[in-house]
């Protein structure tokens, strides 16, 4: 059975994925690394690919996470790609992203402002409970500011234009930070956002599952 390597969004963590079920398939969380000084997307990838240990691995990517898979899948072979609520390409990111990068804008943002969940955040996140916003409150609160700031210039930055073989997209309909309209999904999840392996976990659970077990 190939080892899974699961990679967190921005700003969260494997606690967005307590609510889906691997069950007996061989699972490792990727801890994020610190970013050296002024490190290039693909640099960053080339180096946490390093802790990857088996050949052909199957790699999930949340968000963020997906565009570190990709990128990854850039430099060593995979059997599979699965991304979730992310982007194969810096097309499928929003067009404000690509002007945000250009003009620097991204920058003008204090990096106090990553640590704190508010309406705004829970609008974009999609968050409908009192227990989903005060995970993301905890996780906001876990997260480094500078890795934080580092990790948004990078994705209004992302070069990348080529959709490498074996991924697989599932992404929400309702989702507000990488809008379904941008993105080609695979499987779409009905009313699901960008914190739906949360709130949608069932059926994201069932998804992978199926789409590994049914490959091994």
């Amino acid at each position: 059975m190939s080892k899974i390597y699961i990679f967190s969004g921005l700003g969260v963590d494997r606690r967005v994925f307590d609510n889906i079920d691997f069950e007996d398939l061989d699972v490792e969380f990727v801890d994020w690394i610190k970013p050296l000084k002024s490190e290039s997307l693909e640099n960053y990838a080339e180096r946490i690919s390093r802790k990857i240990s088996t050949e052909k691995p199957i790699l999930i990517g949340l968000s963020f996470g997906g565009m570190i898979a990709v990128e990854i899948s850039k430099i060593i072979k995979t059997k599979k790609n699965i991304l979730i609520a992310s982007a194969k390409n810096r097309f499928e990111l929003p067009k404000f992203n690509r002007i945000s990068g250009k003009l620097k804008l991204n920058q003008l943002i204090p990096k106090s402002i990553f640590k704190k969940q508010n309406f705004i955040t829970n609008w974009l996140f999609g968050i409908e409970t009192e227990s989903e916003k005060l995970l993301l409150k905890n996780i906001l609160r876990d997260t480094d500011p500078n890795f934080f700031a580092w990790a948004i210039n990078e994705i209004v930055n992302w070069k990348n234009e080529t959709i490498p073989e074996n991924i697989i997209h599932i992404h929400g309909n309702k989702d507000r930070i990488i809008p379904f309209k941008n993105v080609k999904a695979d499987f779409v999840i009905e009313g699901g956002g960008h914190f739906m392996t949360v709130n949608k976990p069932k059926e994201i659970q069932n998804i992978i599952l199926n789409l590994i077990k049914s490959s091994q």
